[in-house]
């Protein structure tokens, strides 16, 4: 887990956040870690070079973030991608050839399930998309050959949670790798590492990010031949993050815990009123004793997250009148921002996604995702309490 000269390697994740990864320039003692906006570097001779020869195969500046990611998600390495479909990408173009089978969550990222559905499908993959939240179902799934068992926990948009502990155990006995896509919670909330995973991806877009200012992604693991396996793969494809978003991202990364931490209480005081409130149906977030797996998400998580979502009764016509109502809230196709962002899964995040499908999983036409930002709850709650005020649908 690489730190610096000055960290304790035991230090705690707001001083991690703040330091890994990074030193003070030793000619300026510059604090920050310059933006290295080039695309090569100058050699000392024919096969001696510096540690860096060209920047789609490295550059300081992404590996300074690569090493702050590395230690907050408790790995030894981590590879930086352009976006977190990117890293996806490189996921699986890296451990998956024609005939090879790979087990996903159910209920994923919609951009997931177009890449495997649509692109890798072509290349001879196949993918099972299955209840990993349920043992007996993913049990059965790996009764047959798997290279690789993908899982979403929390999954977008129904924050359905999957055991990560188990699905390793039960991956590794079938001789598949687990890898988690943990970017609903950042490792702020929940470390699959530590819980047995082989492999976790980061769309660091999101939370690592913060502002809504850059797009990224990453891969974390501590098997160094899977690490040198992504960066070969990113390398070859060409899908490095570029220097002046690893750079804005080691800036909000600085405050990732405390701000993830906030906006998780945040949450869980909107959630308290949607609860509550008679125009919602129904409510999905692991923050509350009733969730169904609320057990689970003690265990595993650290708090509810930031990102609810619910339906109202009236359905569609009823969710888009609110997401048009709201003004506060931002419409829009993100999360993890320090702004309120309010979304239509079916039409946006999701759309690409078959409408059955979606059914399935339980991302209804009429589900709406708000993921909660740094605002003060009160004035979240009195935005969508006055849009939610307004006559959506006759008798509704």
């Amino acid at each position: 887990m690489p730190l610096n000269s000055y960290v304790a390697p035991d230090a705690q994740i707001e001083t991690a956040a703040l330091h890994s990864g990074t030193e003070p320039d030793p000619t300026t003692g510059a604090i920050l870690t310059p933006i290295y906006q080039t695309t090569t570097y100058r050699q000392n001779a024919v096969g001696s070079d510096k540690g860096y020869t060209y920047s789609r195969a490295g550059n300081p500046t992404v590996k300074a973030l690569e090493d702050r990611i590395a230690t907050l998600e408790k790995a030894e390495h981590a590879t930086c991608f352009s976006s977190g479909l990117a890293a996806t990408n490189a996921l699986f173009l890296t451990l998956l050839k024609a005939g090879d089978r790979i087990v996903v969550s159910d209920v994923c990222y919609g951009g997931t399930v177009r890449l495997l559905e649509q692109i890798l499908v072509k290349f001879g993959v196949e993918a099972e998309f299955v209840d990993t939240s349920d043992e007996a179902k993913l049990t059965e799934s790996l009764q047959k050959p798997a290279a690789l068992v993908f899982i979403e926990t929390p999954a977008n948009p129904t924050l359905k949670l999957t055991d990560i502990a188990l699905a390793a155990r039960l991956a590794h006995e079938a001789g598949a790798l687990l890898a988690v896509d943990n970017t609903l919670l950042s490792p702020a909330l929940q470390r699959p590492i530590e819980l047995g995973a082989d492999i976790v991806l980061e769309s660091t877009t999101k939370f690592f990010d913060g502002h809504n200012a850059t797009i990224g992604g990453a891969l974390a693991t501590s098997n160094a031949e899977l690490d040198e396996a992504f960066k070969f793969t990113r390398k070859t494809i060409g899908s490095i993050q570029a220097p002046f978003d690893a750079w804005l991202t080691l800036q909000g990364s600085k405050t990732l815990p405390l701000r993830v931490w906030q906006q998780s209480e945040n949450a869980l005081a909107v959630a308290a009123f949607l609860k509550d409130h008679p125009r919602v149906k129904s409510l999905n977030y692991p923050g509350f004793p009733d969730f169904p797996q609320y057990e689970l998400a003690r265990r595993q998580q650290t708090a509810g997250g930031a990102l609810l979502s619910f339906e109202l009764h009236g359905g569609i016509d009823s969710g888009i009148a609110l997401m048009n109502n709201v003004k506060l809230c931002s419409l829009a196709e993100n999360l993890g921002s320090a702004e309120t962002l309010i979304t239509h899964p079916a039409s946006m995040t999701h759309g690409s996604v078959a409408p059955e499908a979606r059914e399935k999983a339980g991302i209804t036409d009429g589900l709406v995702r708000l993921s909660v930002g740094l605002e003060n709850p009160e004035d979240i709650i009195a935005d969508l309490d006055r849009a939610l005020s307004q006559k959506f649908v006759k008798g509704v």
